[in-house]
């Protein structure tokens, strides 16, 4: 019992190389380790140094898209090929994800750090008379019909969602959620509740009662979450539930389209159906807090810090030094002057470049939307567990020296995209930053990828530093008028991928929710992102995943 829970408890680990949320479970003792795309599967009774490359190997494969769908269904009852291509592949991931796994490790297994080709390359290699030796027992075995069967389930569920009907509901009750939309893709959109799924174990999310002049929004009932204006709450008589109060004010035709009053930023929206952006589309505006915070904690962000102490640093030139790999002139002269007077000379005569000098920008994007204060785990809302998370991020990225930005964001239609800064790149993390944040009540909708895009141009514009990284916490339910599941999610990757092309580092945090694994993936795609169960353990994992997002983003700036 004692193994299988040293093995069960790898789990962020397994996700932070795997670059996507990951469990692992035990196998019987003997049996080689394997994986499904969800959960790794590791000898629980192996040396744990022998665990631990099994779950190396099997989580690189899925970080490099050694295990994707097109390669393993060549794999499919060829399983002396499957063993060719692990050896191969599983040499290869393991050097492409070096930067994340134990020096000692590479060096007993004789792999190089760095990398090149690709799961094609390898699979033409393990298909061709080429001589190759048989992969180490702790690689495992790639189950190739397990992997297409998972892959299977997750295309019909997926399948299934996009054909999902309201059955409550009808397009008559919600006029205004696809009058954006031209006749033929108002005609396919689904707009039944994408939060229908629970959150944390909180059960069901929302039943929505519409009103002349404001809504309610109760747990336990169904229908769209969020509201279409900030909410504030209160605590109901039973623990855990919670009931979400609206004061709606009305907006200029809904989503019409024009700007609703003055000023804003536009940015084009993916739209997956044709395959197109939709140019100026969302108009964002950065809105200032409306409210104060009381009774917040002073944010312990000692152990995020020890995590995050080395990543930041860039190198400097530094004068005088003992050793180095140029001549300092200046105090070379000096020195042959004391030596010629007599006196006793210095010979610190040397130029060095040395990692003293913090050259790392962060902007965090924290979603404050409605769906964000359903319970989550521990017993407390995952609003609650976000602002403890950001909050403890900030500050220890700010004690460290980075140039750290943190900004709150939801929406209320495609003209309504609002992000309340809480604190710029140029301003101080002090009390009426933490005020302006725990003043935050959760509320309307979120928009996600016109969030991401202004993140990018503030971090672009103003971050000022060579290497740039956005953080989105979010429990990863990308939800707006006509902006639902597929749209919403579609055009979420999509901004990821236009913010890494300008190499910016991104990196999504999903704390205190229960949030499907699938649905995180089809939002967040191939941006390094995790689930942490409470916000004292993403100190556990808050370092790999700096460092995952921080090379992407390094390798893709040095592609001509």
């Amino acid at each position: 019992m004692a193994e299988g829970s040293a093995v069960e408890s790898l789990g962020m680990l397994a996700s932070a190389m795997g670059g996507r949320p990951l469990v692992v479970a035990a196998i019987e003792p003997g049996q080689p380790a394997w994986t499904d795309g969800k959960t790794v599967y590791i000898d629980a009774a192996a040396k744990p140094q022998d665990r631990l490359e099994s779950l190396a190997v099997q989580t690189s494969l899925l970080a490099v898209g050694g295990l994707e769908p097109d390669i393993v269904r060549r794999l499919a009852r060829r399983q002396t090929v499957a063993d060719r291509y692990l050896a191969v592949e599983g040499r290869r991931a393991l050097s492409a994800n070096g930067r994340l796994l134990p020096t000692s490790m590479l060096s007993r297994l004789d792999i190089d750090e760095g990398g090149n080709g690709s799961p094609a390359g390898s699979l033409a290699v393990a298909e061709s008379r080429a001589l190759i030796d048989d992969p180490p027992t702790t690689f495992g075995v790639i189950r190739a019909s397990r992997l297409l069967a998972a892959h299977r389930v997750t295309a019909k569920a997926a399948a299934a969602a996009a054909r999902h009907a309201p059955h409550k509901q009808s397009y008559d009750e919600l006029p205004d959620l696809h009058e954006d939309l031209d006749d033929e893709s108002a005609q396919d959109t689904d707009i039944s509740d994408p939060f229908s799924s629970s959150v944390g174990g909180g059960g069901a999310i929302g039943k929505l009662f519409a009103r002349l002049m404001s809504k309610v929004r109760q747990v336990g009932g169904s229908g769209p979450p969020g509201a279409d204006a900030p909410t504030h709450s209160r605590r109901s008589a039973t623990r855990g539930a919670r009931a979400v109060v609206s004061s709606l004010t009305p907006a200029s035709d809904g989503d019409g389209g024009d700007d609703i009053g003055s000023g804003g930023v536009k940015y084009p929206e993916w739209d997956v159906n044709r395959k197109r952006y939709r140019p100026d589309w969302c108009t964002v505006r950065e809105t200032e807090a409306r409210h104060n915070g009381e009774g917040w904690a002073t944010p312990d962000g000692h152990a995020l810090r020890r995590s995050l102490t080395r990543l930041g640093m860039g190198m400097s030139r530094h004068h005088r030094q003992l050793q180095g790999d140029d001549i300092d002139v200046d105090a070379a002269v000096e020195m042959r002057v004391e030596l010629a007077a007599g006196s006793a000379a210095d010979d610190a005569v040397y130029l060095d470049n040395l990692r003293r000098r913090r050259d790392l920008s962060v902007l965090i994007l924290l979603d404050v939307s409605g769906s964000a204060g359903e319970a989550g785990t521990a017993g407390r809302t995952v609003h609650e567990q976000q602002l403890e998370s950001a909050a403890a991020l900030t500050a220890a990225l700010h004690e460290l020296g980075d140039r750290v930005a943190l900004l709150a964001y939801y929406s209320q239609g495609r003209s309504a995209v609002n992000l309340t800064p809480i604190k710029r790149f140029d301003n101080r993390f002090d009390t009426a930053a933490m005020r302006r944040l725990y003043g935050l009540k959760p509320g309307a909708y979120s928009r996600l990828g016109a969030a991401i895009r202004h993140g990018t141009a503030i971090l672009r514009e103003r971050g000022g530093t060579p290497r740039r990284l956005l953080v989105v916490l979010s429990d990863g339910l990308a939800y707006d008028h006509g902006y639902e599941r597929t749209y919403g999610a579609a055009d979420a990757r999509r901004a990821l991928g236009e913010a890494g092309r300008q190499g910016i580092g991104c990196l999504c945090l999903t704390v205190g929710a229960a949030t499907d694994v699938d649905e995180l993936r089809r939002v967040f795609g191939t941006a390094a992102h995790a689930t942490v169960g409470r916000p004292e353990q993403l100190s556990r994992v808050i370092g790999p995943l700096f460092r995952v997002a921080l090379n992407r983003a390094e390798t893709r700036r040095r592609k001509p």
